[in-house]
């Protein structure tokens, strides 16, 4: 039920049909993100994720508005380090129009020089909003630290400097450069007709002309050890992210890592979970995830706790590290994680949202479609002996760095004691 066409200006469609809904959602997916800007100009792609929708060549940004309101429909967007995704979900009798709508947005936005002035105040108003919500700053600190110079340890949303720089005329430059179809995959899943919406997507977008889709050449970055903090008193906690290097997306082994992050810290069970909070009290909030790039990545662990009992929950996270890398995780957890990555697919597949943002990420990362049968069974093929393997890997003589934010005062560590 998956198709996948280029349209004759090198545009990429893919739809998947589900008959049995009567949503469909679609998104239009530029590919590049704020990794793909020059230093100036970071923050410029999510700038223009805003401005887009503060009115076109023909809607204004109420109309615009109205459009998606008036049909019951749900529209967004947002930007990643890598993507900037436009998109919508609506019933499926209003497609046509949404369409319409997407193109608009994406193709013919006015950039007003009042509205960018007066944007440009709300994105530095979600510039100070990061800085007053540490789970998202310490992220930030990590990254900046981590990458070090690489366009990957740059905040997506820009700073204030840079943002006062995005001048209307560097704006246009930059939309004229990177909007183009080599970078635009339009992905669509729900109750759909693919020859149907190839159609109304020809019109919409066969206009565009191809371009050299602004080919800068991105630099791999070379994480960075070490520990990085930010005192802000005013806060309860300490927040502590802690990070090293795992793997790219499309990483081969990746049902694996998938496997190794959801035991480590993924769930409610998990090892860290149970360890941190359930034993010893020490967080309300503590988690792993793995953050993966075209062709970097890293597994991360964050927790907010007491500043004079963070550096003892540190020393639990490494001694579960270790743990993983000398013993290996048991048959019963590993089943345990494995079963809820196949739950949390399946369930997640009954949304068309999911379902289009799926098709969307598997194409930009591996220019291809898995089918859910061959995902289950690359998460059925994990054994103890490949988790424990990649932990070894994982967790030996890597450069492990830390951010904390809050009140520092009582505690410290060093980049010795970070070591493994």
């Amino acid at each position: 039920m998956i198709r996948k066409q280029k349209l004759p200006n090198r545009l990429t469609l893919i739809t998947e049909s589900i008959p049995h809904v009567r949503s469909v959602s679609i998104g239009v997916w530029l590919k590049r993100g704020s990794r793909h800007e020059p230093a100036s100009l970071n923050g410029i792609s999510h700038f223009i994720e805003h401005l887009v929708f503060k009115g076109t060549e023909t809607r204004s940004a109420r109309e615009i508005a109205l459009a998606m309101d008036s049909v019951g429909g749900q529209m967004d967007a947002f930007t990643t380090k890598e993507y900037t995704c436009f998109y919508a979900k609506v019933l499926d009798e209003h497609l046509p129009e949404t369409v319409d709508l997407l193109s608009d947005i994406v193709l013919h936005p006015k950039f007003d020089p009042e509205e960018v002035e007066r944007e440009r105040k709300v994105v530095l108003e979600e510039i100070r909003m990061v800085e007053d919500t540490p789970d998202e700053l310490v992220y930030d600190l990590f990254a900046a630290h981590f990458y070090g110079g690489n366009p990957l340890g740059r905040p997506i949303q820009g700073t204030a400097k840079t943002l006062a720089g995005l001048s209307r005329g560097r704006v246009l430059r930059f939309f004229k450069d990177v909007y183009c179809p080599d970078n635009i995959v339009v992905a669509a899943a729900g109750n759909l007709r693919h020859d149907r919406l190839a159609r109304l997507v020809r019109k919409a977008f066969g206009g565009m002309t191809p371009g050299n889709g602004d080919l800068r050449r991105m630099r791999r970055p070379r994480p960075r050890p070490g520990v990085v903090r930010k005192s802000k008193r005013d806060l309860e906690q300490a927040h502590v992210l802690m990070g090293l290097p795992a793997y790219p997306e499309n990483f081969r082994d990746r049902y694996t890592l998938f496997v190794l992050n959801t035991l480590l810290g993924g769930t409610m069970s998990s090892r860290l979970f149970q360890k941190i909070r359930e034993q010893h009290g020490l967080a309300y909030s503590v988690y792993s995830a793995v953050n993966g790039f075209i062709d970097a990545g890293f597994l991360m662990i964050y927790l907010a706790t007491r500043p004079d009992q963070a550096r003892g929950a540190v020393e639990l996270i490494q001694d579960e590290l270790r743990d993983l890398r000398e013993v290996g995780p048991s048959k019963a957890e590993l089943e345990v994680a494995k079963e809820h990555l196949k739950g949390s697919l399946m369930l997640s597949l009954e949304s068309t949202s999911s379902r289009m943002s799926n098709l969307a990420r598997q194409n930009m990362y591996f220019r291809r479609q898995f089918t859910l049968k061959q995902i289950l069974g690359g998460i059925e093929r994990v054994t103890v002996g490949k988790v424990h393997a990649l932990s070894g890997s994982l967790f030996h003589d890597s450069p492990v760095a830390l951010a904390a934010v809050g009140p520092l005062k009582q505690f410290r560590m060093s980049r010795k004691g970070l070591q493994l």
